[in-house]
This record gives C-alpha cells, structure tokens and sequence, in this order.
C-alpha cells in the first residue's frame, strides 16, 4: 500500500534504511560517525519514500527560536504603511515557524536617527530588515551589527557597500528605465519638459531609479527635456506644492514622473490645473490612490513592487539564514510589474 508524501515521517526513513532511528538523524543532518554504506542506504531510503523533512518541527524538537526585528520608515508613505501590514501578516506566519518579529518605525531620511536605532538593536535580535539610507553611518552602523552576529537585509531600498547579507527588492535601475519608456512612448513623439520628483536621492532606491529614468530619457527621447529634480522627502503637501509650480511655471511641460511617494498630491495638483488629459503622469506602487488616479485618467501607469512578497522573502531570509536551511533563490527575486487602466488587478 502506497503512503502519503505527507505521512512519511524520518521514523520510516530509519525503518525504510534498516537502521535507528539516530543513525536516519546524523545522515539527514550531515553530521559525521555513519559508514559510507549505511548513508546511501539511507539517503536511497528517502528517496524512494519521498521523504521532505519538517524543518519548522526539527526546530521547535531542537529548542529553537529567533527573533528578528523589521525597521521601517516613520511618516504617511502609503507603500511603506502597506509594507508594515504585510509584514504583519508574515509575523503570524513566521510564528508557526519559530520565529518572531518586532516592527521598530524610525525616520529613515535622517542618518543619526537610523544608525543609532540599528545600533540598539545589537544582542537584542538574531536578524534585521531594514530600509536603509544609503549613508556612511548606517552603512556602519549595519556592519556593527553583522560583527555583533546579526543577520542583516535591506529592504526596499539597499546600502550594497555594507557586509548585509542579502537585498530584498526590486532593480530600481530597471524600474527607473521602465518609467523612462514608458513615459516617452505616452508622450508620441511630442517636444517639452519633463518634471522628475524624488523623495531623496540619499535613499539608493530613489537614486537608482533617477538615474535608470534620465539615462533612457536622454538616450532614446532626446526631444523631451528632464529638468532638475525637486527633492519632496516623500511629503505629500511638500509633493503637491513642487507640481503645482511645475505646471505653472514651465510652459512646455510634458509629463511628470514621480519616484517616490506623495502622488496624491501630484494628482491633485494635475486635476486643479485641469491637465490630465494632456499631461504623462507615471509613478510608483499600486495604493487605493494610484489605482483611483489610473481609472480617472490623471496617471497614465503605475510601476509596481509587491510589498507581501517582500516581507515573506525578507523573513523567509533571515529565517533561512539563522537556522542554516537551504533558499531557494528563485523565490526571492522580486519582480517589477507594469500597470495602466486596464489591467488592474
């Protein structure tokens, strides 16, 4: 009688094989004392019975716990207001799995204030996510906390000159060039400025996506002119004041691409000058917002990077890492996805 994959349990490796059941232990864990020929016998055994270990169980039979704390930015950010709820729902997942997260907000933007938190949480934590400020002190301060044994990944935004472990998000270079073309193909053709409106080039997501954007922009729609960018800090009022002057003052105006937060505020801006017909809006992160301005017609296309994915992928990481299990890359990979009106999901 054939057995349920889900059934099999290392007791039958061991029964399977002919040996005990801490001689099945020591081969599937790959710890030393078993004779060549009573591995193989084993290993012969699970592959025949499809033996697939539980690692969650192996951890709690093992006593093991960990503890990771999610560092993310303070303020209204719709994206990152979204990013902390799915990180939310991935802590009830990682507690199944022996793992626990604490959510720590801190104002990103200021360097001293991020480094110092990072710094506090060494002897505190096994792993740290955190979107990251690409900054000398915060580039320091994680490589304190990679030598202090914690497990470090960046999220959303990376610091790649630190020791961290691993980065989890999308390519913001790509992402960058993808508004790029997208922007020049809405325009068809036509001449005139293009407004460009980051949050802070300080965050390597924002400048990555700066410089992805103006390097398709000048190499393949040299008749649309990228003006100088206005940095918003990803404050709505802040964002809404730069467009309205935009649309005031540079006559020729063409589109505007946002690469952080605040499209609210530019839509207003856009629907109080009565442009949406005209103007090329592209921003980032399908929100309740962006979603409403794409069918309205005030944005044009919304770049999107999935913010359960990113939380799941940054535990799944960390968790990976701290109980020295196998990951599978591929699963890690976050993906840019592309939408305008009419393949909203």
């Amino acid at each position: 009688m054939s057995r349920t994959v889900s059934r099999i349990t290392l007791q039958d490796v061991a029964r399977e094989a002919g040996v005990s059941l801490a001689t099945a232990d020591r081969v599937l864990n790959g710890r030393s004392g078993v004779r060549g020929v009573t591995a193989e016998r084993v290993k012969d055994a699970v592959a025949r019975l499809g033996y697939r270990p539980n690692l969650a169980a192996a951890r709690l039979a093992r006593g093991e716990t960990y503890r990771f704390c999610f560092v993310l930015p303070a303020g209204s950010n719709v994206f990152m207001r979204m990013l902390g709820e799915q990180v939310t729902n991935t802590a009830r997942w990682l507690a199944v799995n022996n793992g626990y997260i604490d959510t720590l907000r801190v104002d990103v933007f200021a360097p001293e204030t991020l480094a110092s938190a990072l710094e506090g949480l060494i002897g505190h934590y096994d792993g740290v996510a955190v979107v990251a400020l690409d900054h000398p002190r915060v580039r320091a301060a994680i490589d304190d906390l990679i030598a202090a044994g914690v497990a470090v990944v960046t999220l959303v935004s990376d610091v790649p000159s630190s020791q961290r472990l691993h980065y989890v998000g999308i390519d913001n270079i790509a992402a960058g060039r993808t508004a790029g073309t997208l922007l020049g193909r809405f325009a068809a053709g036509r001449s005139g400025s293009v407004g460009l409106i980051v949050g802070t080039p300080a965050l390597r997501d924002h400048a990555e996506r700066q410089f992805g954007f103006t390097q398709v922009m000048a190499g393949e729609y040299p008749a649309l002119r990228v003006l100088p960018a206005h940095e918003s800090f990803d404050e709505e009022e802040r964002t809404q004041l730069i467009a309205t002057e935009m649309l005031r003052d540079v006559p020729d105006l063409v589109g505007i691409y946002n690469v952080g937060a605040g499209n609210r505020g530019i839509a207003a801006a856009i629907s109080a000058a009565n442009r949406a017909s005209d103007l090329v809006f592209i921003g980032h992160d399908l929100t309740d917002d962006t979603r409403r301005f794409l069918l309205r017609g005030v944005m044009d296309a919304v770049i999107n990077q999935d913010p359960g994915h990113q939380s799941r992928s940054a535990a799944r990481v960390l968790l990976s890492h701290c109980a020295g299990e196998p990951l599978l890359n591929e699963q890690e990979r976050i993906r840019i996805d592309i939408f305008v009106r009419d393949n909203l999901p």
